[in-house]
């Protein structure tokens, strides 16, 4: 019997209590009344605070640049799981993804290796998450770009990274503010400046 299914029949807990071992990936899709955009971190359920403007105006930007900019071999989604092993379940703000990476229309989250980017918008309660854990564990499976956005004045700052698969880590290519031009993993062009308008 699954850890989540115990706790279905045990009603006398508001919350559940972590079995032995801690929570599975899989777990995330059984476990009762949890909050949206739960996390799982070596085992550890991880809940998210309330996010602040800026922090949906960077969602929007970047996903609206990324979907217009994107190859038709590429997809964007934001606020998907990515499954990257039994304990580790992470929600990337913002992913690119190989086309055809979705099994289904009830899915609930994506496989590392579909994964092209992964973006993190920093929040306050997020910091050493997005700075140390998530890319480090992001590297670990192979994704291959990384980027970390962080508020400066009201505008994004962007840390951009690439994967070293020879020791499965990151190694950061370049400090963005006010506009960003990449030429991997694709031509992208997005002006930062733009996040407090309502159109492109």
């Amino acid at each position: 019997m699954s850890a989540a299914r115990e706790y279905e029949l045990d009603e006398q807990y508001e919350w559940a209590r972590p079995p032995q071992g801690g929570w599975t990936a899989d777990d995330l899709d059984r476990l009762p009344n949890l909050p949206p955009h739960t996390e799982l971190i070596d085992g550890s359920l991880v809940l998210v605070s309330p996010q602040p403007l800026f922090h949906m105006r960077a969602l929007c930007l970047f996903e609206n640049a990324l979907v217009e900019q994107a190859s038709d071999s590429l997809d964007v989604m934001r606020e998907m799981t990515v499954k990257l092993d039994y304990k580790n379940r992470l929600e990337p703000d913002v992913l690119v993804l190989r086309a055809g990476a979705d099994a289904g229309p009830l899915d609930t989250w994506y496989g590392p290796e579909d994964v092209v980017l992964a973006i993190e918008v920093m929040s306050a309660d997020s910091k050493e998450r997005d700075r140390e854990v998530k890319p480090r564990k992001y590297a670990g499976v192979g994704i291959p770009h990384f980027w970390r956005v962080e508020e400066d004045g009201g505008l994004p700052i962007v840390y951009v990274y690439e994967l070293d698969p020879a020791v499965k880590a990151y190694q950061p290519t370049g400090i963005y503010h006010n506009k960003l031009r990449l030429t991997l993993p694709f031509d992208i062009e997005i002006d930062l400046t733009a996040i407090h308008r309502r159109r492109p």
